[in-house]
């Protein structure tokens, strides 16, 4: 029988474990039985051709191995990333654009949109289970295409898996202590990110004396996600959260959700010319190039890279709206279901 989330005929995307085996097939887990801390990189073999436009079967979860020393199989595989919905679409075009030839491997947590107004406990367990299904793609990196995960739940990750991943505050943040000349910086974001504090912390890193205002935006994910980028009620509901931020005179603002660069022509105009939007996806794709670069694993022929796609939602709603943010076609879209995640990672 298939399991959730497989096309009929293919094989399950996981194989069952007991509860008490579970944890341990998690790589880069810290669990009590593991004398190390910490579980070995796991490495599996190639799939004919990396991506979702060849219309490849599902496959089946291979046995973890030890690390593979062969930077040619690492450099091959795709690089992962994660988001709560579609926006972290714009942040794969900037990665497509800058990574031409990589191929990647994206989740779009669209059941349980809108990750802003969760708690940290169930960013931190959302962020995990994503990760953990990554790795059994494989990927050789992840991103982690949401403010609100990455905020709640970036050191967490880092410290249980042995794939490198990259958040998106620090680029963003870096991006815009650089571009400001009055060290006088506003970010927009959703409630989770604002109530994290993580952007003041990234941005007093890099410099101690600049001066940080946030903005909580809560339902402006809610419009563009649903495709609105354009409306009257929009217009108004940013015309009242750009207020009070203008208010501060900042000279640069942080689009700080990946869904924002959709409307920066709106942001643009409520918050006035004189104001520089940053947004960090492009900094975290070019932050993604040099990662790649420095550890070996970019991709170094010419060929043009791939990508797959997975929806924990309605993917034929992701695959519609999900074209708009990436502004390319979405061929084909794969179901992931809840009950998958929860195998990998239990509530």
């Amino acid at each position: 029988m298939s399991s959730p989330g497989s096309a009929p005929g293919s094989p399950p995307l996981y194989q069952p474990v007991s509860d008490g085996r579970r944890r341990r097939l998690i790589p880069g887990v810290a669990c009590a039985d593991n004398d190390a801390g910490r579980a070995p990189r796991p490495v599996w073999t190639l799939p004919r051709a990396v991506g979702d436009t060849t219309g490849a079967p599902l496959r089946r979860l291979a046995t973890m191995t030890s690390p593979s020393t062969d930077e040619r199989d690492l450099a091959a595989l795709p690089i992962g990333m994660f988001d709560s919905g579609m926006g972290g679409l714009t942040v794969l075009h900037e990665c497509l654009v800058t990574l031409p030839g990589e191929n990647f491997a994206y989740v779009g947590d669209t059941a349980r949109f809108p990750y802003g107004e969760k708690s940290r406990e169930e960013l931190e367990l959302f962020a995990q289970q994503l990760t953990a299904f990554l790795e059994t793609v494989p990927v050789k990196l992840v991103v982690v295409a949401c403010y609100s995960a990455t905020s709640a739940a970036l050191p967490l990750l880092q410290e249980r898996f042995s794939t490198p991943i990259v958040g998106v505050v620090m680029p963003g943040a870096r991006a815009a202590v650089q571009t400001s000349r009055y060290r006088r910086i506003g970010v927009l974001a959703t409630a989770a990110t604002v109530a994290s504090g993580a952007y003041p912390r990234a941005i007093h890193s890099l410099d101690g004396g600049a001066e940080v205002y946030q903005q909580a935006c809560p339902g402006l994910v809610s419009f563009i996600e649903d495709g609105d980028v354009a409306s009257q009620a929009l217009a108004d509901a940013v015309r009242g959260f750009t207020a009070p931020l203008k208010e501060k005179r900042p000279d640069v603002v942080i689009m700080g959700c990946t869904h924002y660069p959709l409307i920066a022509p709106m942001l643009q105009r409520f918050l006035g010319r004189d104001v520089t939007l940053v947004n960090p996806a492009t900094e975290i794709a070019l932050e993604v190039e040099g990662i790649l670069q420095r550890q070996g694993l970019a991709r170094a022929d010419d060929r043009v890279g791939s990508y797959r796609f997975y929806a924990t939602g309605d993917v034929e709603a992701f695959r519609t709206v999900g074209a708009r943010f990436l502004q390319m076609p979405l061929t084909r879209v794969r179901t992931l279901s809840l009950d998958t995640l929860d195998a990998l990672v239990a509530p």
